[in-house]
């Protein structure tokens, strides 16, 4: 042990003393060169013991405003925040999701700016909100990605008349809805530099959206995955999934293209793209896939690949003009259908995900939903007409094409439930419109609203119908019958 404390000291000592002959010596090669001196030209010396705390809190300022620690601020914010709010709602018997998106409000000028313009400033100033975008971005891309790797075609094959008939119809009943609404709200809220064409698709589209992931979460969370009212509401979600995205590419190709001949080049690269990734690369992966073994250990190179796969999709998609997500999506979609390398996939991915990015993106949405802007009657009347559109819509429009197909009311009114629910995917695409310049703020502010209440309203409606349906089993009913009543049995 002191042989260790001897050379140690011998080290410091030998060594140190070498460093400083050479920065004693070195100085003199200054000599004929224009030195800056701050140290000597910032203040008297007389004056460094009063000037010493001030220069030190300069300093921590000066540090504290660098990007690196404006973001590193913002993310610790934005996670204890949204974890706090999540849990809290998961306790009312609402999904985390609700509180993480109501986090993300609060951060933003609805609530922290309205109580403290300077904190908001400082939290968020403009500058940083670039940086924070294209964190948010990165998230939600890959967020899309396990969104596609969710979707299972084995529902639609088992379900596919039914799921077909009710997706579709809890598409276009409130697609048409909000191209109607559009009628009313053009004129008065629109942008100047929108046509009415693209701001109708939009508000049709957003009226249109199933949170197919929180929708699921709500399904198994309620212990419903096994059963067949549950299957048949995924299988229907998985193909409102997929059509709403098909249909937002659509549109998002007809705002961004400039003129017909441009629009209809775009989707026709959209479609051969997808049917590339479709019946080229989804069966190319399945047959390399079937030589691996399912107890093969996945190394990180190949981890590395699959990311690079989402990220070059997302880019091929965003140079068409479609937007990054949908490419994302469909490489989720494309994913080699063992249940080993997607549960793999997904237990490295999600957690990073929920945990981070997606809170990231809440808070971007937060910063741009300013629910001050609803400061008259007449802002808060349309925000209560959009929702109920939204509503008898969406739930409306499931609720009667399920009982079309011949399905009880119970079921019925809870797949009405379901797929009204809304949630994270409705920022997502609210956010693509905000970007486009297609929704104003507080058309924008109105929609985050609608998806926040929608999602909400899911659990107590499922909880509303099932009560009635104990009610049903256990109280018979009284027929009539000449003479006296007669309870007819249980």
């Amino acid at each position: 042990m002191n042989r260790n404390v001897i050379f140690y000291t011998i080290v410091l000592l030998l060594f140190g003393s070498g460093i400083f002959f050479i920065l004693h010596s070195g100085s003199s090669l200054e000599e004929g060169r224009k030195v800056a001196q701050e140290a000597t030209k910032s203040s008297p010396s007389s004056a460094t013991a009063e000037t010493l705390p001030s220069s030190t809190a300069k300093i921590f300022q000066d540090h504290l405003r660098e990007p690196l620690s404006i973001l590193l601020l913002q993310i610790i914010v934005i996670l204890v925040a949204a974890r706090v709010l999540g849990r809290w709602f998961v306790k009312l018997g609402q999904p985390a999701v609700i509180g993480e998106m109501l986090a993300g409000i609060m951060l933003g000028p609805s609530l922290l700016g309205l109580i403290s313009g300077g904190a908001l400033e400082f939290l968020f100033p403009a500058p940083s909100m670039v940086t924070l975008r294209l964190f948010s971005q990165v998230g939600v891309i890959l967020f899309m990605f396990v969104v596609g790797m969710d979707f299972d075609m084995q529902h639609l094959r088992e379900k596919a008349h039914t799921a077909v008939i009710v997706s579709h119809a809890s598409i276009i009943v409130p697609f048409f809805l909000g191209a109607t609404l559009s009628l009313i709200i053009y004129r008065p809220f629109a942008p100047d530099s929108i046509s009415f064409t693209p701001f109708a698709l939009f508000m049709g589209i957003a009226m249109s959206i199933t949170a197919f992931p929180v929708l699921a979460r709500i399904i198994a969370e309620r212990g419903m995955t096994k059963t067949p009212l549950g299957n048949l509401t995924i299988a229907c979600a998985a193909v409102d999934d997929v059509t709403a995205w098909c249909i937002l590419a659509l549109v998002v190709a007809i705002v961004k293209a400039q003129g017909v001949g441009a629009s209809l080049l775009t989707i026709c690269m959209a479609l051969l793209f997808t049917g590339l990734m479709i019946f080229v690369i989804r069966p190319w992966l399945g047959r390399r896939s079937k030589e691996k073994s399912e107890r093969e250990d996945w190394s990180k190179g190949q981890i590395a690949g699959v990311l690079a796969s989402v990220l070059i999709c997302a880019w091929l998609t965003e140079m068409i003009g479609i937007h990054a997500l949908f490419g994302a999506f469909l490489a989720g979609i494309v994913m080699p259908s063992s249940a080993g390398f997607r549960s793999f996939l997904r237990d490295r991915l999600e957690p990073l995900i929920s945990s981070a990015f997606l809170p990231l993106f809440f808070a971007f949405t937060g910063l741009r939903t300013q629910v001050g802007l609803l400061d008259d009657w007449g802002s808060w009347f349309l925000c209560l007409g959009i929702i109920s559109v939204a509503v008898a819509g969406k739930f409306g429009g499931s609720m009667l094409a399920a009982r079309w197909t011949g399905m009880n009311w119970q079921d019925s009114l809870s797949i009405g439930a379901l797929m009204n629910t809304r949630g994270l995917v409705e920022l997502i695409v609210l956010n693509i419109g905000y970007d486009l310049g297609i929704l104003p703020p507080r058309i924008f502010a109105i929609m985050v609203l609608m998806a926040l209440i929608t999602t909400g309203m899911t659990g107590p409606l499922l909880s509303l119908i099932k009560l009635q349906e104990r009610r049903n089993r256990k109280i018979p009913r009284v027929i009539s019958l000449p003479g006296k009543p007669v309870r007819e049995p249980i």
